[in-house]
């Protein structure tokens, strides 16, 4: 399994942007899928995932802004980032878990930074 993350840049706040997560691979369908940030000096965190039947969860800091949803026919996972803060600014990183193994897959990762 292979992860192609994209979508991230430069953003002023209160600006959007949408990140974008390709899949290679005949699981994608039965995985957890998640996005991660990663900001400078910090540990990654969780900011979204979403279940293979499309229940989604969201970090305190980004709920009601950031929305995460899935295209299984497109193998594709998408992060919309609305009313983008500097705090967001990241590395974002797709992550995989397929339901039936232990195993996790990463996407190599897309910064994202909001700054005017």
């Amino acid at each position: 399994v292979q992860l192609q993350a994209s979508g991230g840049g430069l953003v002023q706040p209160g600006g959007s942007l949408r990140l974008s997560c390709a899949a290679s691979g005949s699981i994608f369908s039965l995985s957890l899928m998640g996005w991660y940030q990663q900001a400078p000096g910090k540990q990654r965190e969780v900011v979204a995932s979403i279940t293979t039947s499309g229940r989604t969860n969201y970090a305190d800091s980004v709920k009601g802004r950031f929305t995460i949803s899935r295209d299984d026919a497109k193998k594709t996972v998408y992060l919309q980032m609305n009313s983008s803060k500097p705090e967001d600014t990241a590395v974002y990183y797709c992550n995989l878990k397929p339901f039936f193994t232990q195993s996790e897959y990463w996407g190599q990762g897309t910064l994202v930074t909001v700054s005017s």
